[in-house]
């Protein structure tokens, strides 16, 4: 983000609860949602609603993120059943490596004026795959492995492009461009 900020670029991208709130109606957030739970960075704990605190108890290398928990006192609470129903572990948060990352890029996120770029890129970036996944019928990728994948983004691309050029010029027009280049 460091480098972002140097360079003067500015970064819009939402999490993936308020992309998907964007889409939905609902956006009443549950008494235990995650956003709910206070984490506190000195201590390195998280306070849940009832002020029960959920402790560091390990790394998810698989997943790159911190578990958190409430273990047998999540047990006691008068909220056991709707908040967790796990008697062994209690509550769980996960806590990605980057999540101070990610919570900057959300509360970035929710600024009216990121929105409003949000919304524009929307229009124009997101044309060209929905283009290349329902018009060319290019839902799912053929080949295999980073390369192959690469290959065929190229060429579908390319094609996306021919065809953007050919409506906005004309053929005729497009191959004499093409020539004196």
């Amino acid at each position: 983000m460091a480098e972002l900020v140097e360079n003067e670029i500015e970064v819009v991208v939402p999490s993936f609860k308020q992309a998907t709130q964007y889409y939905s109606d609902e956006c009443t957030v549950k008494k235990f949602d995650k956003s709910r739970f206070i984490y506190d960075k000195d201590k390195d704990v998280y306070t849940c609603p009832e002020g029960k605190t959920l402790s560091y108890q390990g790394i998810n290398n698989t997943k790159k993120c911190y578990l958190y928990g409430g273990g047998s006192q999540c047990c006691k609470c008068r909220h056991f059943g709707v908040c967790t129903k796990s008697e062994r572990r209690g509550r769980r948060i996960v806590r990605y490596f980057n999540q101070g990352f990610r919570d900057e890029m959300a509360s970035h996120y929710d600024k009216p004026a990121s929105k409003k770029i949000y919304r524009k890129r929307k229009q124009n970036a997101e044309l060209p795959f929905g283009h290349i996944k329902r018009n060319l019928n290019s839902g799912h990728f053929l080949l295999r492995g980073l390369d192959g994948v690469r290959a065929e983004m190229s060429l579908l691309a390319t094609c996306f492009n021919m065809v953007r050029l050919i409506n906005i010029f004309g053929v005729s027009v497009l191959i004499a461009r093409l020539k004196t280049a």
